[in-house]
């Protein structure tokens, strides 16, 4: 039974961890980028985008299309960024062990 009971110990120090971590996703942020740095997109680590930039040279009113499909690439980019940023973390927290429903 202590075995069972620091096992109990090791699962609460780690829940304990990985509360704190996602109390902290927000100040984890990537900066993605398309069309060769016009469109810039910065997101957190809760999935949520702070802010896109676009380069006045990238706006032609004649083929918005392209410039559509920059931000969508920028904006991409900087979620799978930051996605790896916040597995490394959920990572060193969960000490390598994938656990379903955590991410």
């Amino acid at each position: 039974m202590k075995g069972m009971g620091n096992m109990m110990k090791q699962a609460q120090k780690m829940q304990a961890k990985m509360m704190k971590l996602q109390g902290e996703m927000d100040q984890y942020t990537a900066e993605g980028t398309a069309g060769g740095g016009m469109v810039k997109a910065v997101a957190n680590g809760k999935q949520t985008v702070l802010s896109v930039t676009i380069n006045p040279e990238a706006v032609d009113p004649e083929d918005v299309e392209i410039l559509q499909d920059m931000v969508t690439a920028a904006v991409n980019d900087a979620l799978t960024k930051v996605g790896l940023i916040v597995n490394e973390k959920m990572s060193k927290v969960t000490g390598g062990m994938n656990i379903p429903g955590l991410m």
